[in-house]
């Protein structure tokens, strides 16, 4: 377990070589009987190719925290950096999968890829995006269903075609708001090994929001958790030790695995408040 405190948080956040850089982020909104205050001197630093993951309760500002690192909001304090350039907004070196999928249901499983390719590499042949999108059909199991429409496919192969989608734009960093969570225990397992092939074979950086402890610690290589809100922040980050590739039955086996799931478990339900 890594314990984080303010000092360290400081010194982390000011590194120029970090890929994602969120530094000193707060985030106040005015209302009515004064300001709200929903996030407060968040500091993370991400790794290039690295997979984490942030989870808290409902209301700790993890959405809105995704919300600027995507670019689709911005800090009232603070700011949030991609190679050492300042996020104000978004763009394809950011791609976003959301829980609800955000499929447009008139057009193919192809086209909702194409669309995205499209408007990416504007300057690419017609064949070359074609292509492009053929190659990352192929790459979610989703060839055969090329031409359905989202109300004729499951759940899971929504879900399939929003990561083909945000992949096909070929982004620097993948962010992932609870992608897996409509999805039923099975579906939603057999979507988490195919993402991790996804980020084995490409090593793009992912930033993933979970209420899933156990998804969050079969999949990430740091787990983010925050303080309860109002004024949320980073409250510790664990350290998962288990080797790539992973195998589920194996880590389940792991005595560390429950350490680090009871861990968390504490966190959540014990110590989540803010230390006086």
């Amino acid at each position: 377990m890594q314990a984080l405190n303010p000092e360290l948080l400081q010194s982390n956040s000011t590194q120029t070589d970090a890929f994602l850089a969120i530094d000193n982020v707060s985030k106040v909104y005015p209302t009515p009987k004064g300001d709200y205050t929903v996030l407060e001197n968040v500091n993370l630093t991400i790794s290039e190719g690295e997979f984490v993951c942030l989870i808290g309760h409902s209301g700790c500002g993890k959405s809105t925290l995704l919300n600027m690192v995507s670019g689709l909001n911005k800090p009232t304090m603070g700011e949030v950096r991609l190679k050492n350039q300042r996020i104000t907004k978004p763009g394809p070196d950011r791609m976003v999968v959301f829980q609800n999928y955000s499929l447009l249901p008139w057009l193919t499983v192809y086209e909702n890829v194409y669309l995205g390719v499209d408007e990416v590499f504007a300057h690419k042949t017609p064949q070359d995006k074609k292509e492009i999108t053929e190659e990352h059909l192929e790459l979610v199991g989703l060839t055969e269903a090329a031409q359905k429409k989202p109300p004729q496919i499951s759940g899971g192969m929504k879900q399939r075609v929003a990561i083909a989608r945000a992949l096909a734009t070929r982004p620097e960093a993948l962010i992932l708001d609870e992608p897996f969570g409509a999805l039923d225990p099975i579906t939603r397992e057999e979507l988490q090994e195919e993402l991790l092939k996804i980020w084995q074979a490409h090593k793009i950086t992912v930033f993933m929001i979970t209420h899933d402890i156990d998804e969050a610690l079969f999949l990430s290589d740091r787990l983010v958790m925050m303080t309860n809100g109002p004024s949320a922040t980073i409250g510790e980050v664990l350290d998962i030790p288990f080797p790539r590739p992973r195998d589920r039955r194996v880590i389940a086996e792991d005595p560390r695995y429950y350490e680090l799931r009871n861990e968390a478990l504490d966190f959540l339900f014990r110590r989540f408040a803010h230390e006086e």
